[in-house]
């Protein structure tokens, strides 16, 4: 556990004393100052929220929010640095109730002799919600200013009292541009990887966006003493790839789903198809997969194709014949065939609108003509008179009405002019014409 109290050693100024020299990597290219955080100038640059920050000297509360190895640690650090704060770390992952009181304690002694005091909350998320409520009344009384980090999203994760007086700051990803940065930062420091160009630029790739991930792999290339560069295969049977971060039940699972219903919904085979392809190769279940394509065959094709849902069905029968990976070839074809297909909301928006007219009108009689009438007395006081078999029709058609009497016939199905729906449409059009014929047109 990071923690500084009062009865500690002040921690080292970033642009005062160097780390080890036996210090990892990442450790010894930690940002000195604000202006050498690589990949987060939206945030630190003169225009960003934090640069405004540091002019003005004064902090607000923030959660900073991205994804691993973007530089959330060093940003808090340099933040204390750049407005003379007092520096203090923990981590939710190892600290308690009891840790905590002693961080607020020691920073309103420290408010009494004049010193401010940053709370940098590493994996905030990882505290519960009467945890992150102690925050509360040391934030708005100004006995620190918190920093918080977290990987996750703070809307589902940090209480909206908390959130309410923090700023949300979203770290990026670090493209290919920062990351290449950190490389030739690493290259003057340590000499010349000993990789060819091909290869640097894979592993760049290889590394998710992760700042931190990349300098290890390329301390762990450094430390072999490689005598030959390696080419790309060669970098690739040496290193392990950074696995994609995508946890099944958090954000990463959520928007990649997301992107794969509006993909498909934007008749985007090949984007859909990678979206597929990013969660089942992170491990994602390929029926939880199956489930949604059925979920999207009804929602947004509907009967503008009905073959979607056997479709779909179908690979969900032939995954769970064949298993994986063969099956994940039915789950393939399923998306194809929903991302090709017309599109209608039509049958999802009538469901919403009926269900909707059912709350509404409660428990209003159908008419009698279209009761049944199984007993004597049912037919004695007018169950089922009048009622006209449709079939004896001679278009096979009565245009009788079945609404209740106290309600005006509604239309919640509207068919769109796509696919198979046209020809609904077209025999919906051609019901209402005979419905409105005179009785003996």
């Amino acid at each position: 556990m990071a923690e500084l109290f009062a009865d500690d050693p002040p921690p080292p100024a970033y642009g005062q004393d160097e780390p080890r020299a036996d210090a990892p990597l990442a450790d010894r290219l930690r940002p000195r100052d604000l202006s050498e955080v690589i990949g987060q100038e939206h945030l630190t640059g003169n225009d960003g929220a934090i640069g405004r920050m540091v002019a003005a000297g004064r902090l607000s509360s923030m959660i900073l929010w991205g994804p691993p190895g973007t530089g959330k640690t060093s940003i808090a650090r340099l933040l204390a640095d750049a407005v003379g704060m007092r520096f203090v770390a923990v981590s939710a992952v190892f600290s308690g109730v009891a840790d905590l009181k002693k961080a607020f304690a020691e920073a309103d002694r420290a408010a009494q002799a004049g010193q401010r005091t940053l709370l940098f909350v590493d994996e905030i998320h990882r505290f519960n919600r009467a945890q992150q409520d102690g925050f509360l009344p040391f934030v708005e009384r100004g006995t620190v200013t918190l920093v918080g980090a977290t990987t996750e999203n703070p809307s589902f994760e940090l209480n909206a009292a908390l959130l309410s007086r923090a700023q949300v700051l979203v770290l990026n990803r670090l493209g290919e541009d920062a990351l290449g940065k950190l490389l030739d930062r690493a290259e003057e420091l340590e000499g010349p990887l000993p990789l060819t160009p091909e290869a640097r630029a894979a592993l760049v790739a290889t590394v998710d966006g992760d700042g931190r991930f990349l300098l290890n792999q390329a301390e762990t290339l450094y430390n072999a003493k490689i005598a030959a560069p390696l080419d790309p295969a060669a970098l690739g049977a040496f290193l392990q790839r950074r696995v994609a971060v995508y946890d099944k039940d958090r954000e990463g699972h959520y928007n990649l789903i997301s992107a794969l219903h509006k993909s498909l919904r934007g008749s985007d085979p090949q984007a859909a198809l990678y979206y597929l392809a990013r969660m089942l190769v992170a491990g994602e279940e390929p029926l939880y997969v199956l489930r949604r394509l059925v979920r999207f065959a009804l929602e947004d094709i509907g009967l503008a194709d009905p073959q979607a849902l056997v479709h779909c069905l179908a690979a969900t029968d032939a995954f769970d014949f064949l298993g994986s990976p063969e099956g994940e070839l039915a789950v393939v074809q399923a998306c194809l065939y929903c991302a090709t297909a017309p599109k209608s909301n039509a049958a999802y928006k009538a469901q919403k609108s009926a269900w909707a007219s059912a709350r509404e009108t409660g428990s209003l009689m159908p008419p009698q003509n279209i009761l049944n009438a199984p007993t004597k007395l049912m037919k004695d006081i007018g169950y089922g008179a009048g009622y006209q078999y449709d079939h004896e029709a001679e278009s096979g058609f009565s245009g009788a009405n079945y609404w209740p009497k106290e309600m005006e016939p509604q239309t919640y199905y509207e068919p769109v002019e796509r696919g198979f729906e046209r020809k609904v449409r077209e025999r919906i059009a051609y019901w209402e014409h005979l419905r409105a014929q005179p009785p003996n047109a």
